[in-house]
């Protein structure tokens, strides 16, 4: 077997838990009008239908600023603008709903495709757009009147569901409508934050021209606390990447109001979008609202997880090796680091006597290595540890003395361990023996 082919066996493999977990579930996806012009456009309409053939329930949230932009330059005066929202004009409804229908048009005929030998045949997918929205005026801000420009009023929750039920992908445009028959100009980014919530979406996904939220040393921030992204929008106040800090602040919006995530993924990358969702690291930022990696007590499910992250340490010599039938009646000395269901670390304590403990079964994922996880539970196993009274931990280890040396172990003697590990000690192993008070 070739290495590519290894690699996509490998691939396909961590995907399956992701695929089972998708399916049923709904996606708002928030694609801007840059994007529809975007020579990666295809693609993404590709990934979307495998998305769709793999369950997953989407709606797909339009935006047309350059489109409009284009309609709009026939005019003799330029559009002003108030906190980034354009202020629409009477006069300026017919070209604006000119240029959101061209948007339209686009995806659906895209959506529509199925020439055999493309990724399309098949598909067979059915679209379905509509007056999901209905609209208000923004009215005055800063007196400023914003005239045309809305904001969503109510999200038409019923007909989305049903649609969604039936199968269709929903195709929403940033246009609303008022029950008076009023036309609306909308955000793109709020229509798609208000279907998420309304819908209580899965997962709110925001195209965007880069790969995400990168920070000053060019280094791509993966994940995003709910404090966290808040800090890094009032950075962008001033920042001319306004795409970002649109992604950014429907993302925080959506997860305060119970959407568990909010992502960002480029436009630009072809296959971004299966790489952030099929992939434990993904290809973008990612905004959070529960735990997304955690450390915790293990389980009897956690077993064959901990299993798999000791196999090819014992092959290596490193561990001891413990059968499964051992691992379960110990599991509850067991803590082990989640990352999205999929145990990425673990450590064990066992307890000698009333105030000291060996820590055993140090094992991080080899994804994971030097990425400090090791260290945190090492500090979560000693918190835990002093609540029980122990006063010092041990290791006995052949092969990653300096790790432990480098957490604040010291190097000990045989005679230092408790009798009863004294009486187990393997001298064909010669394992080095470290100690470490806890405070």
């Amino acid at each position: 077997m070739s290495h590519s082919t290894q690699d996509y066996v490998k691939w396909f493999r961590q995907a399956s838990p992701y695929i089972n977990a998708f399916r049923g579930k709904t996606f708002v996806i928030m694609l801007p009008g840059d994007a529809i012009q975007h020579a990666n456009f295809a693609t993404i309409i590709h990934d979307l239908a495998l998305l769709n053939s793999l369950g997953v329930r989407l709606v797909i949230v339009h935006g047309a600023r350059p489109q409009i932009e284009a309609r709009l330059t026939s005019r003799a005066t330029d559009s002003i603008f108030h906190r980034g929202l354009r202020v629409t004009e009477a006069d300026d409804i017919p070209l604006i709903a000119q240029a959101v229908g061209e948007a339209r048009v686009s995806i659906e005929a895209a959506l529509s495709t199925g020439l055999p030998n493309s990724p399309m045949h098949g598909a067979h997918l059915r679209v379905s757009s509509g007056n999901y929205i209905i609209a208000k005026p923004q009215g005055v801000i800063d007196g400023v009147d914003l005239m045309h420009t809305g904001k969503v009023r109510r999200v038409d929750t019923n007909g989305l569901t049903t649609s969604l039920q039936n199968g269709d992908i929903a195709l929403v445009s940033p246009l609303g409508y008022s029950p008076t028959g009023e036309i609306f100009n909308l955000s793109y980014a709020d229509v798609a934050t208000q279907i998420a919530i309304s819908l209580q979406a899965e997962k709110l996904i925001c195209f965007t021209e880069s790969e995400g939220l990168v920070d000053n040393d060019r280094q791509l921030r993966r994940q995003l606390t709910l404090d966290t992204c808040t800090q890094q929008i009032a950075q962008l106040e001033n920042n001319p990447a306004k795409g970002m800090r649109l992604a950014l602040t429907a993302c925080l919006q959506a997860c305060q109001q119970g959407i568990p995530r909010g992502q960002i993924v480029s436009f630009t990358e072809d296959g971004a979008l299966l790489k952030e969702l099929f992939t434990r690291d993904g290809a973008g930022t990612m905004v959070y609202a529960d735990i997304y990696e955690q450390t915790r007590s293990a389980c009897i499910d956690d077993v064959g997880g901990i299993l798999e992250l000791l196999a090819p340490l014992e092959a290596e010599g490193v561990l001891v090796r413990r059968s499964r039938e051992v691992l379960e009646t110990e599991i509850d000395r067991f803590v082990v680091m989640e990352k999205d269901n999929t145990v990425i670390a673990c450590a064990g304590l066992y307890p000698f006597g009333d105030d000291i403990a060996e820590l055993a079964c140090v094992a991080t994922h080899t994804d994971y290595r030097k990425g400090g996880r090791a260290a945190k539970l090492l500090s979560h196993l000693e918190e835990a540890a002093k609540e029980e009274g122990i006063k010092q931990l041990f290791v006995l280890t052949t092969q990653t003395a300096h790790w432990f040396a480098e957490q604040g172990f010291v190097l000990g003697k045989l005679e230092q361990l408790p009798d009863q590990k004294q009486d187990l000690y393997n001298f064909q192993r010669n394992s080095k023996i470290y100690f470490k008070q806890i405070p």
